[in-house]
């Protein structure tokens, strides 16, 4: 927070935020000077401008005890806003802008801050004393998000505003974020002039193929050319500097020339910068890759690359690449870290826009959700990742555009290995590649594992309704293709059911089963007409038509049965034609294998799926006690900063405060206290050792001690064959039988926390029974579901049911407590025993680990 952060403003531009300090004295000075009389009474009421200058001298004081933000804008501090502590939780709050940058939202957002700051430092209300002439702010403090209690008094308008966030502030500053992230990215993708800084006259230089494609694409704006060496290229006259005015400048130039470059670009007021040049992070240059940005930032320029093809919207006839062919206008809006994977990707698919982020120095797939999530040219939006810049916020805002518009996802590095080195069953399961499943999950991305299957399922989703179920009716010619097409519908767990009598006419009489096989004689007319038939079936979701060319009456003509025996279908229909991929009528997708037709439509129903049970889903919020939780990991890392795993007593006091129910516990450390806690529990007692050891498979479990010398023994014989690392000891009761699971989370520093359910007891590692979720849970019912072992706890041959609900509700309250704790690095509850009467923890651990302090969530900033 020293060094400040970036973000964007209303109409696009990017403002620098940071911290008060003394130095900033000169350039608060400076804002009051250029502050009108109206705005410096406004907000200091009387003696105008003189009092304004004294206020200054004492914010920048050493006497100053109030908490400060400033903002800059093109190199000038532009705004401060202040919350000063009171006695009894309150704090007074005051904010003063620049007038020439009234309206562009930078006070709503220094208020958005400064209130989140103040909660974070224990603030419950922040007071703002408010003229009543000074309708503006009024108006901006009530509809920040916040509860407000106003009362007028002496023409004054006295708010206090309670600082603890609200559903209605995090909703308001998502919109505005949106807001933001869109206007910013307009200019960059529907420029009204472009540049080409670099433009050659050699047809083989990257930048005389970007000013060909601009040409050829018939981008209807001025293209002005910039080379210093030519009078004129491909027809246009040629600028020695980059000309004012222009929306988008297109850098191919070497990188040794781009940072000039780019600050030629900032005097000139260039929107945003694509720059193709080659040679920085990519090859070690992360120094100049940084600087480029710096350049960008404070000029407010958006920055695609470096290291990247271009960028391309077909809506806008804007083609500023050197892509070797011309894209295909369509519905699918197109991201890709990789040129070589974006340019295959383009041969294949027609698209709305695309643009190839190469480095991802700023413009990243987070900021292209927020702009396609509105583009009325775009239907579904796909994504080649190699890297997130920020996985928490990509989930957030995918989860929202999910909502209206697919998300198609290939993340390359499956196969990565964990980033440290872990010792609880949570944590060794949670790969990096588990949190990104996880994350994608949550946040109803279709995850694909090639760049052929991105493409499937973005024809099928880019022409045809989502399916309303599982319900396939596969017909076609032959009935080996067919039945493939049957055994993979049932892999993916789609339904193939049985036809209703009478359906089909006598001549597919013989195969009323489904699949309907009509045999290879079947004609066009009469493959349409059975099409036409299934699609009228109320019990099917969507029908797949499986031939096998040339039999019948041919290709060509069994392509138009389709097309019009599905023109008013309402329903999802998908075709395989054995060898042949494609469209029929620019809207049925039809693939060369049933396997990969039936591959497409399973993501697109488990995507249909969630967006069902979204749409039916209600968030419980989860009473927790997150402050007292903070003060003890706070008071265990003062002791050990470079973590540690809690002991027993401090992680019963922890988890309680979420609401976490723990059998209770009995500490001892020697032989006699073992024997004495087992008399003071109730016999019979379960021993556990205690200390970073798996207690299994060291023998550190001893069940059910009848007697307290068994007690005394167990220690005694457990300590010996342990040794150092058991650093103690607990003594439990023995409880009754019942289903053991384990509940535990894990804290990435590149991806945040994740939650996990699964099988529990010494089964977790063998059996591998697991479910994961990116807090905060909202479906714990779900994940246990998903489990091999849930048919335990419904009562699974003879057994009693047991309360999975209990179960339910100790995964969200864990998943609230790591949403909350970054410290908490591991967490184990294992096992947890469910019976008909509730879950309680036998056995819980937890890891601590020092990490720097999280900005929140909610704060609308640039990565």
């Amino acid at each position: 927070m020293s060094e400040g952060y970036d973000v964007l403003l209303r109409d696009g531009g990017i403002a620098h935020v940071r911290r008060l300090h003394p130095d900033d004295r000169a350039a608060l000075h400076e804002l009051v000077e250029r502050s009108s009389e109206r705005s410096a009474y406004l907000r200091f009421f009387t003696g105008g401008r003189n009092t304004a200058h004294s206020y200054m001298d004492r914010v920048t004081s050493g006497a100053y005890r109030g908490h400060a933000l400033v903002a800059g804008l093109r190199g000038r501090l532009v705004a401060v806003a202040e919350y000063i502590p009171m006695d009894d939780g309150k704090a007074d709050l005051a904010i003063l802008i620049d007038d020439a940058v009234h309206g562009h939202g930078l006070g709503t957002l220094l208020l958005e801050h400064v209130a989140l700051d103040a909660a974070e430092h224990g603030v419950r209300t922040l007071v703002a004393d408010v003229l009543a002439e000074n309708r503006p702010m009024i108006r901006v403090l009530r509809d920040l998000g916040l509860d407000v209690a106003p009362r007028f008094e002496g023409g004054m308008m006295h708010l206090d505003i309670t600082a603890r966030p609200t559903a209605r502030l995090r909703e308001g500053i998502e919109a505005r974020d949106h807001e933001a992230t869109r206007a910013s990215l307009a200019r960059l993708l529907t420029p009204r002039s472009v540049a080409v800084i670099g433009a050659s006259r050699d047809e083989r230089a990257v930048g005389h193929k970007v000013l060909r494609n601009l040409l050829d694409g018939g981008f209807p704006g001025p293209i002005h050319p910039v080379n210093p060496n030519a009078a004129e290229v491909a027809g246009l006259v040629c600028h020695a500097e980059v000309p004012g005015g222009v929306d988008l400048a297109v850098v191919a130039v070497p990188a040794r020339h781009v940072l000039e470059v780019a600050r030629d670009c900032a005097r000139a007021g260039v929107a945003g910068l694509v720059v193709l040049t080659s040679g920085f992070a990519e090859t070690g240059e992360r120094d100049a890759e940084g600087e480029l940005l710096r350049i960008c930032r404070s000029a407010g320029m958006r920055l695609v690359g470096p290291n990247c093809l271009g960028v391309v919207n077909t809506a806008a006839r804007l083609n500023a690449s050197f892509l070797p062919h011309h894209p295909v206008r369509g519905r699918v809006a197109l991201m890709s870290q990789s040129g070589a994977v974006g340019a295959a990707l383009l041969e294949r698919l027609e698209v709305s826009s695309f643009v190839s982020v190469g480095n991802k120095a700023d413009v990243s797939g987070n900021d292209l959700l927020e702009y396609w999530e509105d583009d009325p040219g775009t239907d579904v939006i796909a994504l080649y990742l190699e890297s997130f810049g920020n996985p928490r916020k990509f989930a957030r805002i995918a989860r929202r555009v999910g909502r209206s518009k697919p998300v198609l996802l290939v993340k390359s590095g499956r196969s990565g290995a964990g980033g440290r080195a872990v010792r609880s069953h949570t944590a060794a399961a949670a790969t990096p590649d588990v949190a990104v499943d996880a994350l994608t999950r949550a946040a109803g991305v279709i995850r694909l594992d090639s760049v052929n299957e991105l493409i499937d399922t973005a024809k099928l989703l880019a022409g045809q309704p989502l399916p309303e179920g599982r319900r396939v009716a596969i017909v076609g010619n032959s009935g080996g293709p067919q039945a493939m097409a049957a055994d993979a519908c049932e892999r993916h767990g789609l339904v193939v059911p049985e036809l209703p009598p009478g359906l089909l006419d006598a001549r597919a009489a013989a195969a009323l089963g489904n699949p309907v096989d009509l045999t290879a004689d079947a004609t066009a007319d009469e493959i349409g007409s059975a099409v036409r038939a299934v699609v009228s079936s109320p019990g099917i979701d969507v029908v797949l038509i499986v031939y096998t060319p040339p039999f019948g009456s041919g290709l060509e003509q069994t392509r138009q049965a389709i097309a019009g025996a599905t023109k008013a279908a309402g329903k999802t229909v998908l075709a395989c034609l054995i060898g042949h991929d494609g469209l029929i009528d620019g809207r049925i997708p039809a693939y060369a294998f049933p396997e990969q037709a039936v591959a497409a439509l399973a993501g697109v129903v488990r995507y249909a799926e969630w967006r069902r049970a979204l749409a039916e889903s209600t968030e419980v919020p989860v009473q927790a006690d997150a402050g007292t939780a903070r003060q003890i990991i706070e008071a265990e890392l003062a002791q050990r900063p470079e973590g540690c795993w809690l002991s027993p007593a401090a992680t019963a006091r922890l988890l309680s405060c979420y609401g976490v129910r723990l059998i209770e516990s009995l500490e001892v450390n020697s032989p006699d206290s073992a024997a004495e806690a087992a008399r003071r529990a109730g016999l019979p007692v379960v021993l556990k050792a205690v200390g970073p050891v798996h207690k299994s498979d060291v023998g550190g479990v001893r069940l059910d001690l009848r007697t307290e010398e068994q007690a005394r023994q167990a220690y005694a014989e457990m300590s010996a064959r342990i040794g150092a690392e058991m650093t103690g000891a607990i003594v439990q009761p023995m409880l009754p039988g019942g289903v053991e699971m384990i509940v535990g989370g894990v804290n990435y520093p590149a991806f945040g926390p994740l939650a996990m359910v699964g099988m529990g007891g010494v089964m977790a590692d063998l059996l591998a029974d697991r479910a994961f979720r990116v807090p905060p849970v909202t479906d714990a019912t779900g994940m246990i579901e998903e489990l091999r072992c849930s048919p335990l706890l419904h009562g699974y041959r003879g057994s009693p049911p047991v309360a999975a609900d209990a179960l339910a509700d100790q995964v969200t309250r864990v998943g609230r407590l790591l949403d909350d704790l970054p410290q908490v690095a591991e967490l184990d509850l294992n096992p947890v025993i469910v019976t008909a009467d509730g879950a309680i923890t036998v056995d819980a651990r937890i890891r601590l680990a020092f990490c720097e302090p999280q900005p929140s969530p909610l704060l609308r900033r640039l990565r």
